[in-house]
């Protein structure tokens, strides 16, 4: 750390009470966000309440440091990353304050969605809804006016606000009030939770201040006005008269933090429609789609999108539920959407509009609609998804915003499509185009080549083109997501004489362009592609690995159990431990977009489970991405890789694979974070502890050998007590038992072991760990399940546990091994016309997915194409009409949790079509309900470390306590370390759905006491 940075921490440490970091692995995760623009900051404060900023703001002043607010770093036009001091809200500052019956007091940092499903409870929404919603934080929806599809029903976010706290560029704290909204609503809100008293006579001071522009400038300001329905470029000052009074929080809501920051903030809330449907018309062209959505913006919808044929195209290849819904000869299509208060009058409109687009006007050739929740929310999705989606396209082009969200007078889309498919012709440009036609708001993203400078050439060419094409037809180059430094270059050729009456703002603000310069107005200038995020490789990266790191097969403490005191020699980069080259690791690490997705807490979605705990943006999969950016491409010292700063932060990634399929561009972070792990572990070595916790293969083999022994100590707790102290094992989990006998023993007596001479369909079972020494009673019954079937089962010896913790924790030289012998047995087995069956998702991930990333040979390759989990077998079985249904009647209802690993063994699929869940509901008299609670919080390993206990039963304690409830009798899950954490709650048993199916076949009496089993105080059921 620099002398100037490291004085900036050290005093400003001791004056706030939030965080103050300046180090390079922070600087480097906040210099960047959704845009294409890379800025480093100087610091980044995580300010813990308004004092706070005030704190930041004078220091800044006092010491010429700019100041940036951020929220979720979604914004797309670089509107959050620069120079200076970042103040990221999203942290500390997230509460809701209040609810009242027609408004709500936020905070800045609190994400739209999480608010809206706060309001929900109270039957109440925020009706503004931009697009990153899921993300957006308040603060950002303000300080854009980021509006959203549904701008013609609630406005947008300037129209919603009641007062707001402002901290001003002199440090004060003012409150500003909405003359139009107070009186309407009749509330007057004070600022609450500070010691920081606002200031009356400044916010009056600013008013007399604007008031005073504006008047002098009334008729410049007239005729600047764009003709739009919307405008954010620049700072609204076209509307802040409101009875002789300045409004302004209109000024100030869309200033992007340039004139002050929001600490706090007071919006109207609408009560929920009773009743919507939502139409998706498809056209042939996308002229008539224009046409047809100037026909519809009459018949009084609440939002009507466009999407173009490349995002319909990307649909239908991105889920097999959109391919069946788009048909292949659509250009384009538009989604429509009406409310009402009355059932059959929404259905009336519905039918209207079907009549008058398809049949009258013949412009649409198929209407489809609904009125049903769960359909209407599957065709929002629609566009929801698809856009981020395009970041998935492969090669060297990506879908670039950098001009975002232009609007036209929404009369004029027809013949604005037509010039603007004229101008990307001209320049060779493909690009994709969405639409909220009733604003007249189109967002478009060429796709370029960042790393190509002709391609820079060229969108700068082609954005001073297009932007002189909308100022000719009267509209804005900004419609909702601000100016930033994508658009600010522009600005003066936009307003002429008017960009002087901006400057006077900014001046009579924050004289001192403390407040995000460089943004709207105000120094450093920047022109379109200044500051664009590096992309190719550094040329100070080493190619050597020493021969003293080519293995981790010994933990980095000594034999003896002495802690290692020869401090390892930093080294610029190992060669990559994994199967692929630099560029590649480069490319992955550029195939992330900065959108922030992977910082959702939705419900809906699991994306990352360390994230929705700790909603950090170290923890967030954007982060991992963004510092192996920086390692590559030099803006990061080489040697950062095997720090322990860097290796903190790899370790919040638990290798569930969630982010890998909800990522829109579908990055592999924990490919990435594997591959920074083992750079760690080949420079560092392993801590004891975790190299124990590795080699389970070891341990199973010594536990499993004196299962006596060892289940009596799992239960004594003062030897836990000194698992916890030498082995790291945490002292509370619950720990399964070890079996009298192994499976593998049970297998040869069985005569399992070898092939036998039946003709009939052939399984090798890949037993991994778990049910070879846990619980044999499984390998039995997926045994017994597969042989009731008519399957011929080969459980051949001389397999190894798959080696999915040592991957998870990078020690990847030891994990090479044991997939090197794993894969070489099998594959001979499968070339003998065996299909590989594992009842352990994990292991079935590690067979089809993550050996190829260190084995690159046919064997790899054909042992991953042949191997699936238990549950997917079988239903794959059921859906061929192979297997047998002669289930006994089974009275109890359970609960089923789908785990991870599972879920990424099925892609994208939804958690209700999960095969577990419906082999399961096969069986007559069972009741089956899912639980729908997101990851366990036990990632393999992760959850048995005393380190991550406490952490691992935050993530895990809406499923945990979803097992407490008396309406079950028992959960079930396929993975082996979900169902310890489902029983570390409560005595209740989980069980394999293979065990039930097995029970319910009637082929294990011993299984007929498998729901009313108990777990104990340090163990779980058998």
């Amino acid at each position: 750390m620099d002398p100037e940075r490291a004085r900036i921490q050290a005093d400003l440490s001791g004056q706030i009470d939030g965080q103050i970091r300046c180090d390079d692995l922070f600087l480097e995760m906040y210099s960047c966000d959704a845009s294409i623009y890379q800025q480093r900051p100087i610091g980044v404060v995580r300010p813990a309440g308004v004092e706070d900023v005030v704190v930041c703001v004078n220091y800044a002043r006092e010491n010429g440091l700019p100041i940036i607010p951020r929220g979720a770093g979604s914004n797309v036009v670089g509107g959050s990353i620069g120079p200076g001091l970042i103040l990221d809200f999203s942290y500390a500052m997230r509460r809701i304050v209040k609810v009242d019956r027609e408004t709500v007091t936020v905070q800045p940092g609190l994400v739209l969605g999480e608010l809206n499903r706060e309001l929900a409870a109270h039957d109440r929404l925020f009706g503004p809804d931009p697009q990153r919603r899921s993300i957006t934080t308040m603060g950002g929806v303000l300080s854009t006016n980021a509006s959203g599809s549904h701008w013609t029903c609630y406005g947008a976010p300037r129209d919603q606000v009641v007062t707001m706290d402002v901290v001003t560029a002199d440090g004060n704290l003012v409150q500003i009030e909405s003359p139009r909204n107070i009186v309407g609503s009749g509330i007057s809100m004070t600022s609450s939770e500070t010691t920081t008293v606002p200031s009356p006579e400044a916010a009056q001071r600013l008013e007399n201040s604007v008031a005073s522009i504006v008047t002098k400038n009334k008729e410049l300001i007239d005729k600047g006005r764009p003709n739009t329905k919307l405008n954010q470029a620049g700072y609204n000052v076209f509307d802040l008269m409101q009875d002789s009074k300045i409004d302004l929080s209109r000024l100030l809501v869309g200033s992007e933090g340039t004139l002050g920051i929001i600490t706090q903030a007071t919006v109207l809330t609408e009560p929920i429609p009773r009743h919507r449907g939502v139409a998706l018309l498809f056209f042939h062209r996308l002229d008539s789609a224009a046409n047809a959505s100037v026909e519809i913006t009459k018949m009084g919808v609440v939002a009507c999108d466009l999407l173009d044929r490349r995002l319909l195209s990307l649909a239908r290849e991105l889920r097999q539920s959109y391919a069946r819904l788009i048909p292949s000869e659509a250009e384009a299509m538009l989604l429509v959407e009406f409310q009402d208060v009355d059932d059959s009058a929404l259905r009336q409109k519905l039918d209207h509009l079907k009549t008058r687009v398809q049949r009258r006007k013949k412009l649409a050739f198929d209407v489809r609609f609904t009125t049903q929740k769960e359909e209407r929310d599957f065709f929002w999705r629609l566009t929801r998804r698809v856009i981020p989606s395009l970041y998935r396209l492969k090669g060297n082009q990506r879908a670039i915003p950098f001009v975002e969200d232009i609007a036209v007078d929404p009369t004029k889309l027809p013949d604005f499509f037509k010039e603007l498919h004229q101008l990307l012709n001209d320049n060779e440009i493909t690009a994709s185009i969405f639409s909220h036609t009733p604003q007249g708001l189109i967002n478009l993203r060429p796709f370029l080549n960042l790393s190509d400078k002709n391609d820079l050439q060229r969108m700068n060419r082609f954005a001073n083109q297009l932007f002189e094409k909308v100022n000719q037809m009267g509209g804005t180059i900004s419609g909702s997501s601000g100016d930033g430094l994508s658009r600010t270059w522009y600005l003066r050729r936009q307003y002429g004489p008017l960009f002087n009456v901006f400057l006077q703002i900014k001046d009579m603000f924050d004289p001192q362009n403390i407040f995000n310069p460089g943004k709207i107005v105000g120094q450093p200038f920047s022109g379109l592609t200044d500051n664009v995020r590096p992309t190719g490789l550094s040329d100070q990266l080493v190619f050597n690995l020493p021969q003293s790191l080519e293995s981790d097969d010994e933990p980095a403490d000594s034999a003896d159990l002495e802690p290692q005191t020869k401090k390892p020699q930093p080294l610029p980069i190992v060669e990559p431990q994994l199967n692929w080259v630099l560029p590649e690791v480069a490319l992955a690490t550029r195939n992330c977009n900065g959108c922030g997705r992977c910082r959702t807490t939705n419900p809906n979605e699991r994306m990352c489970p360390v994230y929705r705990l700790t909603p950090r943006e170290e923890a967030s999969p954007r982060a991992k991405a963004n510092l192996m950016r920086g390692i590559l491409t030099g803006s990061l010292a080489p040697e950062q890789l095997t720090t322990d700063d860097f290796k903190s932060v790899s370790d919040l990634c638990v290798n569930c694979h969630q982010c890998r399929f909800e990522c829109p561009a579908g990055v592999d972070i924990p490919k990435l974070m594997i591959e920074a792990k083992a750079q760690y572990i080949a420079v560092n070595g392993l801590k004891l502890s975790d190299w124990l916790l590795t080699r389970l293969d070891w341990l199973y083999e010594i536990g499993g050998r004196m299962p006596r022994v060892s289940n009596r100590m799992i239960r004594t707790p003062w030897i836990r007590w000194l698992l916890d102290k030498i082995l790291g094992v945490a002292q509370g989990r619950k720990l399964p038992q070890f079996a009298k006998t192994s499976l593998m023993r049970w297998a040869a007596r069985e005569r399992l072991t070898k092939p036998s001479k039946q003709q009939s369909r052939k399984v090798v079972y890949f037993v991994d760990g778990y049910a070879n020494w846990n619980d044999v009673e499984l390998g039995i019954a997926f045994v017994k399940v597969l042989q009731h079937n008519g399957i011929d089962v080969l459980i051949p010896p001389g397999q190894n546990v798959s080696g999915m913790s040592m991957i998870s924790d990078g020690s990847i030289v030891p994990a090479k091994n044991l997939a090197v012998k794993n894969v070489e047995l099998l594959a001979e087995w499968i070339r003998q016309g065996y299909q590989v069956v594992t009842t352990e998702p994990s292991a079935a991930l590690g067979l089809t997915h993550e050996y190829l990333h260190f084995l690159d040979d046919g064997d790899a390759k054909l042992v991953a194409e042949n191997t699936v989990d238990s549950t997917s077998f079988l239903m794959q079985l059921h859906l061929s009409g192979e297997l047998e249904l002669d289930f006994r009647p089974l009275n109890a209802s359970i609960g089923y949790h789908l785990p991870c690993h599972q879920k990424a063994l099925l892609g994208h699929c939804d958690d209700k079509a999960a095969p577990g869940l419906k082999l399961l509901r096969l069986i007559p008299g069972l009741q089956v309900d899912l639980i729908e609670k997101g990851c366990s919080g036990m990632a393999g390993t992760f959850g048995l470390k005393q380190k991550n206990y406490n952490r691992s039963l935050r993530i895990g304690l809406p499923l945990i306590n979803a097992m407490r409830s008396p309406t079950i009798v028992a959960g079930t899950t396929e993975c082996s370390a979900c169902k310890i954490q489902m029983e570390q709650g409560t005595t209740k048993p989980t069980v394999h759905p293979i065990k039930i199916l097995a029970l319910a076949y009637g082929l294990m009496p011993e299984l007929d006491d498998l729901f009313s089993r108990r777990s104990e105080e340090l163990v779980v059921t058998c």
